[in-house]
C-alpha cells in the first residue's frame, strides 16, 4: 500500500496512469468531504483535470457497480492489483451516439480543451456582444 502523504502527486498520478493504461483495479483509501473515510477498488476510466485545477478520477467502483468520481487529493492511499477489469465499460460517446475515436496526441489534447473549455451550447451572434 502507498500513501499519498509521502510522495509526490507525480509519483501517485504515475502509478495511477499506468494502472489505467495496463487496465489493472485500484485499491483506494478515500475520505469524503464530509470526513468519513472508505476503502474502495475501482476501475479507472479517466484522470481529469476540473476547471477549478483539481485533479480527479473518473472510475467504476466495484462496491456500488457505477460510474463515480475521486478527488486525487482526497485519496490517502492505494494498491495498483495484478487483476485486469471486470466490470462492463462502455465506450466515450458522442451526443448524437457516434463512439469517439482518439488516433493521435493532439486528437487527445484537442478533446479535452473542448471538453473543459468550450461552452455546453453553440452561441449565436443574439446572444453575444463584441468588445469595441
Amino acid at each position: 500500500m502507498k500513501h499519498t502523504g509521502r510522495q509526490t502527486t507525480t509519483k501517485t498520478l504515475a502509478d495511477l496512469y499506468r494502472a489505467l493504461d495496463h487496465q489493472r483495479a485500484v485499491t483506494i483509501t478515500y475520505r469524503d468531504a464530509d470526513g468519513t473515510e472508505s476503502i474502495r477498488t475501482i476501475e479507472i476510466t479517466d484522470i481529469r483535470t476540473t476547471k477549478a485545477g483539481r485533479i480527479q478520477i473518473r472510475a467504476l467502483c466495484r462496491l456500488r457497480g457505477e460510474a463515480r468520481g475521486f478527488f486525487i487529493d482526497q485519496i490517502h492511499s492505494y494498491t495498483c492489483h495484478r487483476s485486469t477489469y471486470v466490470l462492463d465499460h462502455t465506450e466515450a460517446t458522442t451526443p448524437a451516439g457516434r463512439v469517439i475515436v482518439v488516433r493521435s496526441t493532439a486528437q487527445l489534447i484537442a478533446r479535452e480543451l473542448g471538453r473543459d473549455y468550450l461552452p455546453a451550447r453553440r452561441l449565436t451572434t443574439s446572444q453575444t456582444t463584441l468588445a469595441a
